[in-house]
Protein backbone atom coordinates (compact mmCIF):
# COMPACT_ATOMS: atom_id res chain seq x y z
CA UNK A 1 0.00 0.00 0.00
CA UNK A 2 1.34 3.54 -0.68
CA UNK A 3 2.23 5.37 2.09
CA UNK A 4 2.17 9.13 2.44
CA UNK A 5 5.37 10.57 2.12
CA UNK A 6 6.89 12.31 5.42
CA UNK A 7 7.20 16.27 5.07
CA UNK A 8 9.29 17.80 7.71
CA UNK A 9 8.58 21.55 8.05
CA UNK A 10 11.71 24.24 8.25
CA UNK A 11 10.32 25.20 12.03
CA UNK A 12 10.54 21.10 13.07
CA UNK A 13 13.91 20.93 11.41
CA UNK A 14 14.89 23.61 13.59
CA UNK A 15 13.74 22.19 16.61
CA UNK A 16 15.53 18.95 16.18
CA UNK A 17 19.27 18.58 17.41
CA UNK A 18 19.33 14.39 16.46
CA UNK A 19 19.47 13.32 12.67
CA UNK A 20 16.25 14.18 11.21
CA UNK A 21 15.72 11.17 9.11
CA UNK A 22 16.44 8.90 11.82
CA UNK A 23 13.28 6.16 11.36
CA UNK A 24 11.50 8.47 8.76
CA UNK A 25 10.08 6.51 5.92
CA UNK A 26 11.58 8.07 2.07
CA UNK A 27 10.71 7.20 -1.19
CA UNK A 28 11.91 5.41 -4.05
CA UNK A 29 11.86 7.85 -7.32
CA UNK A 30 12.77 4.68 -9.33
CA UNK A 31 12.60 1.06 -9.32
CA UNK A 32 15.32 0.21 -6.98
CA UNK A 33 17.11 -2.87 -6.15
CA UNK A 34 16.87 -3.73 -2.35
CA UNK A 35 20.09 -5.51 -2.20
CA UNK A 36 21.37 -7.99 1.07
CA UNK A 37 24.35 -5.80 1.82
CA UNK A 38 25.71 -2.29 0.83
CA UNK A 39 27.00 -2.50 -2.39
CA UNK A 40 26.23 -3.81 -6.44
CA UNK A 41 27.88 -6.93 -6.01
CA UNK A 42 25.09 -8.31 -3.31
CA UNK A 43 22.30 -10.44 -3.78
CA UNK A 44 19.19 -8.79 -5.15
CA UNK A 45 16.67 -9.90 -2.55
CA UNK A 46 13.48 -7.31 -3.76
CA UNK A 47 12.69 -4.46 -5.77
CA UNK A 48 11.59 -1.17 -4.13
CA UNK A 49 9.02 -0.44 -6.88
CA UNK A 50 9.18 3.53 -8.12
CA UNK A 51 7.27 5.48 -5.39
CA UNK A 52 7.72 2.84 -3.00
CA UNK A 53 7.96 4.14 0.54
CA UNK A 54 10.53 2.51 2.98
CA UNK A 55 11.71 3.07 6.62
CA UNK A 56 15.26 3.93 6.62
CA UNK A 57 17.30 2.73 9.26
CA UNK A 58 20.41 5.32 8.27
CA UNK A 59 23.02 5.26 5.91
CA UNK A 60 26.59 3.79 5.86
CA UNK A 61 28.67 7.16 6.73
CA UNK A 62 31.46 6.79 4.51
CA UNK A 63 29.00 5.48 0.95
CA UNK A 64 25.65 6.28 -0.33
CA UNK A 65 23.94 3.20 0.38
CA UNK A 66 21.10 3.09 3.38
CA UNK A 67 19.83 0.32 5.42
CA UNK A 68 15.87 0.20 4.81
CA UNK A 69 12.80 -2.14 5.33
CA UNK A 70 10.61 -2.58 2.57
CA UNK A 71 7.52 -5.13 2.58
CA UNK A 72 8.74 -6.82 5.25
CA UNK A 73 12.32 -7.56 3.67
CA UNK A 74 15.26 -5.99 5.65
CA UNK A 75 17.92 -4.92 3.16
CA UNK A 76 19.95 -1.99 1.66
CA UNK A 77 19.29 0.48 -1.06
CA UNK A 78 21.49 3.31 -2.88
CA UNK A 79 20.69 6.54 -1.01
CA UNK A 80 21.04 8.67 -3.70
CA UNK A 81 17.40 7.44 -5.07
CA UNK A 82 15.74 7.65 -2.19
CA UNK A 83 14.08 10.79 -1.30
CA UNK A 84 12.65 12.57 1.36
CA UNK A 85 10.17 15.52 2.02
CA UNK A 86 11.86 19.40 3.35
CA UNK A 87 9.35 21.53 3.73
CA UNK A 88 7.99 22.00 0.06
CA UNK A 89 10.92 20.26 -1.50
CA UNK A 90 12.53 16.67 -2.19
CA UNK A 91 15.63 16.10 -1.54
CA UNK A 92 17.90 12.96 -1.96
CA UNK A 93 18.80 11.25 1.19
CA UNK A 94 22.58 11.09 0.26
CA UNK A 95 23.02 14.19 -1.66
CA UNK A 96 25.90 16.97 -0.68
CA UNK A 97 22.99 19.85 -1.15
CA UNK A 98 20.96 17.94 1.12
CA UNK A 99 20.29 20.29 4.36
CA UNK A 100 19.28 17.40 6.58
CA UNK A 101 20.85 14.22 8.66
CA UNK A 102 20.70 10.56 8.83
CA UNK A 103 21.66 8.07 11.51
CA UNK A 104 24.60 6.24 10.82
CA UNK A 105 24.72 2.27 10.68
CA UNK A 106 27.75 -0.20 9.94
CA UNK A 107 27.91 -3.44 8.14
CA UNK A 108 29.81 -6.34 8.74
CA UNK A 109 30.64 -9.64 6.65
CA UNK A 110 30.72 -12.12 9.77
CA UNK A 111 27.56 -14.20 8.22
CA UNK A 112 28.11 -13.26 4.52
CA UNK A 113 31.76 -12.84 4.01
CA UNK A 114 32.09 -15.71 1.96
CA UNK A 115 28.89 -15.61 -0.19
CA UNK A 116 29.81 -12.23 -0.67
CA UNK A 117 33.04 -13.07 -1.77
CA UNK A 118 32.06 -15.24 -4.50
CA UNK A 119 29.80 -12.89 -5.86
CA UNK A 120 32.41 -10.47 -5.68
CA UNK A 121 35.03 -12.64 -7.80
CA UNK A 122 31.77 -13.46 -10.51
CA UNK A 123 33.29 -9.98 -12.15
CA UNK A 124 36.68 -9.20 -10.52
CA UNK A 125 36.92 -6.26 -8.98
CA UNK A 126 34.36 -3.02 -9.30
CA UNK A 127 35.78 -0.20 -11.28
CA UNK A 128 34.36 2.89 -12.50
CA UNK A 129 31.02 4.63 -11.58
CA UNK A 130 27.48 5.00 -12.94
CA UNK A 131 26.92 8.94 -13.49
CA UNK A 132 23.24 10.60 -14.29
CA UNK A 133 22.37 10.79 -17.78
CA UNK A 134 21.52 13.26 -19.51
CA UNK A 135 18.37 14.85 -17.54
CA UNK A 136 19.14 13.76 -14.58
CA UNK A 137 18.24 10.78 -13.19
CA UNK A 138 17.28 12.23 -9.26
CA UNK A 139 17.15 15.63 -10.26
CA UNK A 140 14.29 14.37 -13.46
CA UNK A 141 12.09 12.19 -10.83
CA UNK A 142 12.27 14.85 -7.77
CA UNK A 143 10.72 17.32 -10.60
CA UNK A 144 8.34 14.89 -11.37
CA UNK A 145 9.62 13.10 -14.42
CA UNK A 146 11.32 10.15 -14.33
CA UNK A 147 14.10 10.29 -16.50
CA UNK A 148 14.89 7.35 -18.93
CA UNK A 149 11.83 5.42 -18.65
CA UNK A 150 11.28 3.66 -22.04
CA UNK A 151 9.01 1.47 -23.87
CA UNK A 152 9.07 -2.38 -23.06
CA UNK A 153 11.56 -3.36 -25.44
CA UNK A 154 10.37 -5.95 -27.93
CA UNK A 155 9.99 -9.68 -26.17
CA UNK A 156 12.56 -11.10 -28.85
CA UNK A 157 15.51 -8.57 -27.42
CA UNK A 158 14.63 -9.52 -23.73
CA UNK A 159 14.77 -13.60 -24.56
CA UNK A 160 18.30 -12.68 -26.82
CA UNK A 161 19.55 -10.74 -23.89
CA UNK A 162 18.36 -13.24 -20.84
CA UNK A 163 20.09 -15.98 -23.27
CA UNK A 164 23.10 -15.09 -24.27
CA UNK A 165 24.56 -13.93 -21.12
CA UNK A 166 27.99 -11.89 -20.91
CA UNK A 167 30.43 -11.88 -18.35
CA UNK A 168 28.77 -9.63 -15.96
CA UNK A 169 30.62 -6.31 -14.50
CA UNK A 170 30.59 -4.50 -11.92
CA UNK A 171 30.58 -1.18 -11.15
CA UNK A 172 30.35 1.93 -8.39
CA UNK A 173 26.46 2.82 -8.24
CA UNK A 174 22.99 1.08 -8.52
CA UNK A 175 21.41 -0.24 -11.71
CA UNK A 176 18.34 2.28 -12.92
CA UNK A 177 16.66 3.67 -16.34
CA UNK A 178 18.47 7.05 -16.80
CA UNK A 179 22.48 6.03 -15.86
CA UNK A 180 25.30 5.93 -18.61
CA UNK A 181 27.76 3.32 -18.86
CA UNK A 182 31.57 3.76 -18.53
CA UNK A 183 33.35 3.91 -21.21
CA UNK A 184 35.30 1.61 -19.98
CA UNK A 185 32.30 -1.52 -19.89
CA UNK A 186 31.90 -3.32 -23.28
CA UNK A 187 28.55 -2.99 -24.77
CA UNK A 188 27.47 -6.26 -26.86
CA UNK A 189 25.14 -5.76 -29.93
CA UNK A 190 21.51 -7.66 -29.65
CA UNK A 191 20.56 -8.51 -33.80
CA UNK A 192 18.47 -6.83 -35.97
CA UNK A 193 18.24 -3.84 -32.59
CA UNK A 194 19.27 -0.68 -32.12
CA UNK A 195 20.33 -1.63 -28.40
CA UNK A 196 23.10 -2.96 -26.73
CA UNK A 197 23.21 -4.61 -23.55
CA UNK A 198 25.69 -6.12 -21.02
CA UNK A 199 25.33 -8.07 -17.43
CA UNK A 200 25.96 -5.03 -14.96
CA UNK A 201 25.80 -5.30 -11.17
CA UNK A 202 23.99 -8.60 -11.11
CA UNK A 203 21.36 -7.65 -13.73
CA UNK A 204 20.79 -7.66 -17.35
CA UNK A 205 20.44 -4.06 -18.83
CA UNK A 206 19.23 -2.69 -22.30
CA UNK A 207 21.43 0.28 -23.36
CA UNK A 208 21.05 3.00 -26.06
CA UNK A 209 24.32 3.03 -28.20
CA UNK A 210 24.91 6.23 -29.44
CA UNK A 211 24.92 7.97 -25.82
CA UNK A 212 25.36 4.39 -23.11
CA UNK A 213 22.24 5.36 -21.63
CA UNK A 214 20.21 2.53 -19.48
CA UNK A 215 17.08 2.32 -21.05
CA UNK A 216 15.59 -0.86 -20.22
CA UNK A 217 16.65 -3.10 -17.02
CA UNK A 218 15.72 -6.88 -17.72
CA UNK A 219 14.33 -8.65 -14.14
Amino acid sequence: MFTPKRALTASALALLAAPVWAGAQVQAVTDLNLRAGPGPHHEIIGVISADGSVDLEGCLEESNWCKVAYDGADGWAYGEYLTGAVTEKFVPVVAKESPVKFNTVTYTTTETGEADAAMGALGGAITGGLIAGPAGVVAGAVAGSLAGEAAVPDEKVVTYVRSNATEPVYVQGEVVTGVMIPEEVELTAVPDSEYRYVYLNGLPVLVEADDRTVVYVVR
